[in-house]
């Protein structure tokens, strides 16, 4: 017999857990009041004499009151219905206090370093990680079906920002900023026109991402292509007053230098503007905007010179780096830089290679930006290029009436990830029950994302006029619904995944990177690939596959699966689960054949996808990293280089991080042990290898991979 749980889960039906909740009550009782044991299997027997193939939770308990009552026991039918509705309760009840006490004393970890970007010790961060508690918990208790809520505590999936859930806002976007420097916007109630000069769209456009980040859980992209037209209002404003003035005064190469030199001061104050107050400005969650900025020279764009000279200026400022309160030049965590190569800057002789180098020379001291080939763009995305959103998901195509593609002004509902491991923890190598498995983890999370976007709908413009009514996304009216925005693909809503390298073990015992797993793992990817687009087509909701960029939740996972399932080689014994497609952390492959391998994945997981190389010593092989980057153009959409060297924002230190007798992280420098203000690359064990770099003639790069 099999016993349909309250949140509709089937398990097997357990005879000693009736005789435990029966013995439980009778031990409450006096001896007058108690039944015999011969009395508990009698009353067993009486359910399971009925020979149903499946009974509910609720008409079992039903029965045993029945069976009681006709026993004359009525104080232990009483005490047996006192327990069982306590232990309703229990299931329902606050769970906010511990929780919210621990991130006031500083000691919830979980909570205070799942987002680094937010310092949990300040005031304001605490308000709003307190509100975000009191989300979770009636998410948990009253808003998700019981079984959601079981599926994500047992760590069979990932509901994203629960601690948002309460609240009717979405998760990333990519703010339509053409649309609102050019028609101009309104904050706070107060109307912003069109700007006239490059310094005065450049404070707009921060002013505009931080209204925005107020109002959303998620990250935001912005063009800055846009910006161009506004550097050209600045040149042609300066070349008329500089004319006006020294026409006939002086000759035409003078007044050119005036002008030229005015432009370069402001284009340098402009970016310095986006720079320093994306972060500076706090925005209502206590952390700075979650941006990122898209750089793309469009050889279609009229503006594509003075793009040029922005990319290049943002480019020059980022490698400078931000002084923190010591004076010391550090990196920057936002804004997010993302470059795009196309055949005019992919170091193959183009008009732009100078600003790649740039980026590249960039990319070796700040991490940042990272690449996207226009070339793969065009391939998976109908000849489109345009940047993913903060978060790193991608949009699916969608045409506007007019059957012009829109990419700007378009956002994800909200995101669930499925943990594949444990899926292939419960098969024990059995194919037929890994396949019925996913198909059933797969119906729970299409349940999960359907009450992302069912919290969604019915909302009205209200709640966010930055969004929904004064161009962010769209210019709906005053108390209309965004239901429109949410159907026929406009918006996206995202299954993320886990551990497609751990499961591919666990069911093959090879790596994805092997033949065999790497045909294993590609019918996986392809099921959930094909989930989406089947969903997509039933319901008209943007559905998309999304290769979850979240590192906490590579522990999360694994760190359930551990306390369940022990000690798993290759699987829960390392700590963390791969993060969706990518090569496992240990093996040995250089980074072409990491990028090489991981492209074939990307294509099928078109609603988000990134992948990395861990490179020792960037500085000093900068010839190296270009042609890395040329590699990257030709082979695969979306790429990005982490380093094996740690680094102090506190006193810029950039080498290794030691660990101290009490085993924590201390900066060899300036003695700084906070890790949240330190880029610390993880160890799994004490021995991190020989990492090295080998240019010959190939231009071969060979490095062990790490994901930071």
């Amino acid at each position: 017999m099999r016993v349909v749980k309250r949140d509709g889960r089937k398990v097997d039906y357990e005879r000693n857990k009736i005789i435990i909740a029966i013995q439980k009550a009778n031990d409450e009782v006096e001896p007058e009041e108690q039944i015999t044991e011969e009395q508990m299997y009698n009353i067993v027997a009486s359910i399971e004499n009925r020979g149903a193939d499946e009974m509910q939770v609720e008409d079992i308990q039903d029965i045993i009151e029945q069976k009681l009552m006709a026993a004359r026991k009525f104080v232990l039918a009483k005490t047996y219905i006192i327990y069982r509705y306590s232990r309703e309760m229990v299931r329902k009840a606050n769970t906010t206090d511990d929780s919210i006490m621990s991130l006031i004393r500083n000691s919830n970890k979980d909570v205070m370093e799942e987002n680094s970007n937010k310092n949990a010790t300040i005031a304001s961060t605490q308000r709003d990680l307190i509100a975000g508690e009191v989300s979770k918990d009636l998410t948990k208790r009253i808003l998700l079906p019981e079984k959601i809520v079981k599926a994500h505590e047992d760590g069979a999936l990932h509901f994203h920002d629960a601690d948002y859930f309460l609240q009717s806002i979405f998760n990333c976007c990519l703010i339509n900023i053409g649309d609102m420097l050019e028609n101009g916007t309104v904050m706070n109630g107060k109307l912003i026109e069109s700007p006239k000069s490059f310094q005065v769209a450049c404070n707009v456009m921060t002013q505009i991402v931080s209204s925005v980040a107020s109002s959303q859980y998620g990250g935001q992209s912005v063009d800055v292509r846009h910006l161009g037209r506004y550097l050209r209002k600045s040149i042609d404003k300066y070349r008329k007053r500089y004319m006006d003035k020294y026409e006939g005064k002086l000759d035409e190469d003078t007044i050119e230098q005036l002008i030229h030199d005015r432009i370069q001061d402001e284009l340098k104050s402009g970016v310095q503007t986006i720079q320093y107050q994306i972060n500076t400005l706090m925005t209502t969650n206590g952390q700075s905007p979650f941006v990122t900025l898209f750089l793309n020279l469009d050889k279609d764009d009229e503006y594509i010179e003075e793009n040029a000279m922005i990319i290049e200026e943002i480019l020059r400022q980022r490698l400078e780096g931000i002084k923190n309160e010591k004076g010391v030049y550090v990196t920057p965590a936002f804004p997010k830089l993302i470059y795009v190569l196309d055949e005019h800057n992919c170091l193959k002789g183009g008009k732009y290679d100078y600003i790649t180098r740039l980026a590249v020379k960039c990319s070796s001291k700040r991490l940042y930006p990272d690449y996207i080939s226009a070339k793969k763009m065009r391939e998976n995305y109908e000849g489109n290029v345009f940047s993913c959103m903060g978060c790193r998901s991608f949009l699916s195509p969608w045409k506007d009436e007019n059957g012009a593609y829109k990419w700007e002004g378009r956002f994800n509902q909200g995101v669930v990830s499925l943990n594949l491991p444990q899926i292939g923890i419960l098969a024990e190598g059995n194919k037929e029950k890994f396949w019925q498995l996913l198909e059933e983890r797969l119906s729970l999370c299409f349940e999960a994302l359907m009450c992302r976007h069912h919290s969604l709908e019915g909302t009205l413009s209200n709640v966010s006029p930055i969004h929904w009514q004064y161009g962010a996304i769209a210019r709906l009216k005053k108390n209309e619904t965004i239901d429109k925005l949410l159907h026929d693909g406009y918006s996206t809503i995202s299954l993320g995944y886990i551990g497609l390298y751990e499961v591919t073990k666990l069911m093959t015992g090879k790596s994805h990177t092997e033949t065999e797993g790497t045909e294993f793992a590609l019918k996986v990817m392809n099921r959930l690939r094909q989930a989406t687009d089947i969903w997509k087509q039933e319901t008209g909701l943007g559905f998309g596959l999304y290769g979850t960029p979240a590192e906490s939740l590579c522990y999360r996972f694994a760190r359930i699966d551990k306390e369940k399932f022990g000690e798993i080689k290759d699987v829960t014994d390392k700590g963390y689960y791969t993060n969706s497609y990518h090569v496992d952390v240990r093996e040995k492959i250089d980074a072409f054949s990491k990028f090489q391998f991981e492209s074939q994945f990307q294509n099928i997981s078109s609603g988000g996808a990134i992948s990395y190389v861990e490179i020792p010593n960037m500085r000093n092989n900068l010839e190296a990293l270009e042609e890395l980057v040329k590699f990257i153009y030709d082979n695969i959409q979306y790429a990005e280089f982490n380093t094996k060297s740690d680094y102090c924002h506190e006193c810029g230190f950039d080498g290794e991080i030691l660990i101290n007798d009490n085993m924590e992280w201390e900066c060899p420098q300036c003695h700084n042990k906070d890790q949240s203000k330190m880029n610390v690359t993880r160890r799994t064990c004490g021995y991190l290898g020989e990492n090295f770099w080998n240019v010959g003639k190939t231009k071969e790069i060979k490095s062990r991979v790490l994901h930071i």
